[in-house]
């Protein structure tokens, strides 16, 4: 019984280890110009890509382009193998998509392509020796009635390792923006807007207002979305911009992030207004004629004034007690003392 534990115990370590390593060692939002696996020991085997021309890296951070429909390129990407040993490597291409932190990330070599990923033609592997680097090219074929907008995609190159009975894959990619030419789309949706009041248990300190919401991209580019909270009661209202920067905030078509805001200074005035809005506004300056609309959703939640209704509560017991106090007084009437005396 012991030693068939120690078993599923083994297996459960490595297979929690293939997972980690596999999260680790993928790249994040903006896959930067030379990605690098991470050595852990000294005879690690670490190499890194990214864009290139044929002559070498070309300190891009990424793979743009601008195609036509049925348009096909040939784009370059450098291997370097920093190791001292050769090493084999697995190149995949496939679709880009972000993650729920808002990175970017590419879909697993198991998982078929459907967009981006399909056009991209790459070698299935390259052996590169130690401390040298392979310039690899790739094809993009756009087909001819591709939709215009964005399709983002990645190429990595994989070294798979055993640990166990657990196939470990690490992979090191570079971002592919390739972008549709034609009518160009920027608009949002707001969903799942969840408002709520916090109240302060101090009568005289107002309370804040908490809003959870989603925004919906169904653009057909890439946008960032610029949202303006704002609270309003019936004295007065206070908008909060959301100032986080634009890259953090990337939506890819049909992606959705979720926000949340706190709107502080609100006084609890049995109902407060919230209104969300959230403007689509262009990634980088490639888009100076995208028309942006603005969308806008409203909603009312409870804000009851417990903490002040206490407090007058308590207020007119205290005036009751001292009226109450004084009127009994005033039923016993005057004390009176009289002192006799006698005369000798």
């Amino acid at each position: 019984m012991g030693t068939l534990i120690g078993i599923c115990f083994s297996r459960a370590l490595c297979a929690m280890t293939a997972v980690c390593a596999c999260f680790f060692l993928l790249p994040g939002a903006e896959l930067p110009a030379v990605a690098q696996a991470p050595a852990s020991s000294p005879g690690s085997i670490t190499w890194s890509v990214g864009p290139a021309n044929t002559s070498g890296p070309d300190g891009r951070r990424a793979i743009d382009l601008e195609l036509a429909g049925g348009q096909k390129v040939t784009e370059h990407i450098a291997v370097t193998n920093h190791s001292t040993r050769a090493v084999l490597f697995d190149i995949d291409a496939n679709d880009g998509y972000l993650t729920r932190n808002g990175l970017f990330d590419i879909q697993a070599a198991d998982r078929e392509p459907t967009d981006g990923g399909s056009w991209i033609t790459v070698p299935e592997a390259i052996n590169i020796t130690g401390g040298a680097t392979v310039v690899v090219p790739i094809t993009i074929s756009v087909p001819t009635l591709a939709t215009p907008g964005d399709h983002p995609a990645g190429v990595t190159a994989t070294l798979a390792t055993t640990s166990g009975q657990v196939r470990v894959q690490n992979r090191v990619g570079v971002r592919i923006n390739t972008r549709v030419t034609g009518a160009y789309l920027a608009k949002l949706a707001i969903a799942d807007v969840r408002v709520s009041y916090d109240r302060s248990w101090n009568p005289f300190r107002p309370g804040s207002v908490d809003v959870r919401y989603t925004v919906t991209s169904n653009s057909n580019v890439r946008v960032a979305t610029a949202n303006t909270v704002e609270a309003a009661g019936p004295l007065g209202s206070r908008a909060l911009p959301d100032n986080t920067s634009a890259r953090t905030r990337e939506i890819l078509p049909g992606g959705t992030r979720e926000f949340t805001a706190r709107v502080t200074g609100q006084w609890p005035l049995w109902k407060i207004k919230t209104t969300i809005s959230a403007t689509p506004t262009a990634i980088g300056d490639e888009l100076t004629d995208l028309r942006p609309v603005t969308v806008t959703v409203t909603r009312w939640s409870w804000a009851l004034p417990v903490a002040q209704l206490l407090l007058a509560v308590l207020l007119v017991l205290s005036i009751l007690v001292a009226a109450a106090i004084r009127g009994r007084r005033g039923r016993r009437g005057p004390i009176s003392t009289s002192l006799e005396s006698s005369g000798a």
